[in-house]
């Protein structure tokens, strides 16, 4: 089972450096084959030059070219990759030291039935608060994420057939879970921490957004009923306001 670990950058050559650091937590353990392939949007801060340093390591592959946001560049980064599993670590996310434990687990996985494999993540708020975000039973999908998009491990199958949709500014990530698991991907939650990430991304700072992003996802992908998706988008502004609120007090 090879792992592909997928990092788009943009004008972030410290965060690159910080997420390039955490693979060793991967690399310490010889019976785990991972590539690492990033996708930075053409910056001009010295992430290309840091990249072509390292020589190929861990079966690195990168491209440093102008894209149409994000998501676009995750598409870019399910191309390129040659992996069983995908797992989306941007710049300035980083493993969780425990992640090889988690890891090792996705190689005893039925392969003739590939499914969404999630685990926990820790939420950092800085000042040394951090809030463990634990992954949830799969039906939560019609609610939400079951599980950080930092913690969800795609079968490459499923990626290369349903990409990111572009339509989704900042729920995307949301729309390709739910796509996936309409299609048949069941969600297979495994024991332990894979990451830890902090608040600031297009998903966690754009929270109205964000919010009428998840609604049109229910309703166009997952069929979920308009009572049931207006409250469920309250549910949301609630519970991702008092989130950001955190996050903004610390």
């Amino acid at each position: 089972m090879r792992l592909s670990v997928i990092t788009v950058a943009w004008k972030n050559l410290a965060g690159v450096e910080k997420t390039w650091q955490s693979l060793a937590h991967l690399a310490a353990d010889p019976s785990i084959d991972f590539e690492w392939i990033v996708v930075d949007g053409g910056s001009a801060d010295g992430t290309e030059e840091f990249l072509k340093s390292l020589n190929g390591q861990y079966q690195l592959r990168f491209v440093s070219e102008k894209d149409n946001g994000i998501y676009d560049a995750m598409n870019k980064g399910i191309q390129l990759a040659h992996g069983d599993y995908a797992l989306f670590l941007n710049s300035g996310d980083v493993f969780h030291p425990d992640v090889a434990q988690f890891v090792r687990q996705l190689a005893t996985l039925p392969a003739h039935r590939p499914a969404m494999v999630i685990g926990d993540a820790l939420l950092d708020f800085g000042n040394g608060h951090k809030t463990r975000r634990s992954a949830k039973q799969g039906w939560y999908i019609y609610h939400s994420l079951p599980a950080s998009h930092q913690a969800i491990f795609f079968p490459m199958q499923g990626l290369k057939s349903h990409p990111y949709d572009l339509q989704y500014k900042v729920s995307s990530d949301y729309a390709l879970a739910a796509k996936l698991y309409k299609a048949g991907y069941s969600f297979k939650r495994l024991d332990g921490l894979v990451s830890e990430f902090s608040m600031g991304g297009v998903s966690t700072s754009n929270n109205l957004e964000l919010c009428r992003d998840a609604k049109n996802v229910q309703r166009t992908i997952l069929g979920v009923p308009g009572f049931w998706a207006e409250l469920s988008y309250w549910l949301r502004v609630r519970t991702t306001g008092k989130t950001k609120a955190l996050y903004q007090k610390n």
